[in-house]
């Protein structure tokens, strides 16, 4: 078993994502370095649509902000949530994440998905 991290607030680095229009960074926090099961971050998106296939099962907490996927075929799904909404996101699909000042947490699973598809 490896030891305990705690990630303190202040001292968590995010990386440019996407963009532009508008803005997106993204804290990688647990990664195959950390865990070999698991990942997990900190992702901000405001005024920006990043489109994207996952890779992974993912969880997504909204932390502020408002928070939005668009799903499905030509992305017609729109999935709007707030600080608190828990969503939950088969590998596979299809999406777009954007928002308003939105902070979110995420969890996914495999944390080795890039390996595993040649990435």
């Amino acid at each position: 078993m490896g030891k305990h991290i705690h990630f303190k607030r202040g001292k968590i680095k995010f990386d440019k994502y996407g963009g532009p229009p508008g803005k997106a960074s993204i804290a990688r926090l647990i990664t195959p370095d950390i865990s070999k099961t698991m990942g997990a971050g900190i992702a901000k998106f405001d005024g920006c649509s990043i489109e994207w296939t996952v890779l992974y099962d993912e969880v997504i907490v909204v932390l502020e902000g408002k928070f939005r996927l668009r799903l499905g075929k030509g992305f017609r799904t729109k999935l709007e949530a707030k600080p608190g909404d828990v969503i939950w996101l088969p590998e596979g699909t299809p999406l777009r994440y954007e928002g308003d000042k939105a902070t979110v947490f995420y969890g996914l699973y495999p944390v080795d998905w890039r390996a595993r598809h040649g990435m």
